[in-house]
């Protein structure tokens, strides 16, 4: 049984109900996680004897562990003083988004910065009322080709948000405020660089080699590997040690770096198309051959069928060539015949 045995199995639940805000629309919804997380999670344990590592939550004035209905939320002050924040005083709070998404303007796609982007979710339309108006933000969506910028609170926290339509459904992006994207001072190379037509002409060449890839052929090669230690060691067997990598050799020429990648690129991609366009497993040598070979048999179909004319010529005349004698007067025959057809355009010529 693998470590994802009853994954897919799981039942997506809600994690926030509220409502869309559209206006004088509302929309009640649920809000599902449209993502999660398939990386294998590891316990600490005491490397000696193997038992568990724990954490437990101590009071530091008494010095003893507490539970969980015991702790609250504070918030530290510059001076370490902690002011006590509860949930009721957070529920006050004046937030008109407290259990809706108000959604404030809707904007094309490209003006969203990718760096904003955060956790995604899917919303759900909550009950029979809702599907009509749920629907109704849906194909408005589509059909003015925008997406929806909206305010929502979730976690303690007003957030940001961006609606748009995934097949049918209607899903939220959290986005992270544009004061929470730092400035990418210093990050770039501070030397001056100049980059040749040649070296731009290259790399465009790379990237239309490379060409495009279908994200859904993509997966965790990492996580597989450690799947497959984990299966190992649990059935008492030793994990074979995986091949490293054999280290490349430094290219210190741009140049030849980007040839060399062209080169590889466009080998491994006519290696795959080889493979997938023929039915049996070729020769990697035999393939860029093909259309030589089929001259090359074409050629020695003729040369054959010209050995086998020879033979049947050569065999009807062998019984009556048995005797070189007997032969003669057939041959002069033949010699006499021949001539007297050869003499006629001879004579035109002259």
């Amino acid at each position: 049984m693998g470590p994802d045995t009853g994954r897919q199995a799981r039942q997506v639940r809600s994690i926030w109900n509220g409502a869309i805000s559209f206006g004088l629309v509302s929309i009640p919804i649920k809000l599902v996680n449209a993502t999660e997380s398939h990386s294998i999670s590891f316990r600490q344990i005491h490397t000696e004897d193997g038992g568990r590592i724990r954490y437990r939550k101590v009071c530091e004035l008494e010095d003893r562990e507490v539970a969980q209905a015991e702790i609250g939320k504070a918030y530290e002050d510059a001076d370490g003083t902690m002011i006590p924040i509860t949930d009721e005083d957070l529920a006050q709070l004046p937030i008109p988004t407290a259990k809706t998404i108000e959604i404030v303007a809707f904007v094309p796609a490209d003006r969203i910065d990718p760096l904003q982007m955060d956790a995604a979710y899917y919303l759900s339309a909550n009950g029979v009322p809702a599907a009509k108006p749920y629907t109704l933000l849906r194909e408005a969506l589509k059909r003015s080709q925008k997406v929806a910028i909206a305010k929502y609170a979730l976690r303690g926290r007003e957030r940001l948000g961006m609606l748009r339509v995934v097949d049918d459904v209607i899903a939220m992006h959290g986005l992270l405020w544009p004061d929470e994207i730092r400035v990418p001072e210093g990050v770039a190379p501070d030397t001056s660089v100049t980059v040749r037509d040649k070296e731009l002409d290259l790399a465009d060449a790379l990237m239309d080699t490379l060409g495009e890839v279908d994200l859904a052929d993509l997966h965790d090669d990492y996580r597989e590997a450690v799947e497959e230690m984990i299966t190992a060691k649990a059935s008492g067997e030793q994990p074979s040690p995986s091949p490293s990598p054999a280290p490349g050799a430094k290219v210190l020429d741009l140049m030849a770096a980007l040839e060399k990648s062209v080169r590889e690129a466009q080998e491994s991609r006519a290696t795959d198309t080889d493979t997938k366009a023929e039915v049996r497993p070729l020769s990697p040598r035999a393939t860029p051959k093909q259309a030589t070979g089929k001259k090359s048999t074409s050629t020695t179909t003729k040369k054959t069928a010209a050995k086998k004319t020879t033979p049947k010529a050569t065999t009807k005349t062998t019984p009556s060539s048995a005797t070189k004698k007997t032969t003669q007067g057939t041959k002069k025959t033949t010699a006499k015949k021949t001539p007297a057809k050869k003499a006629t355009p001879r004579k035109r010529t002259a």
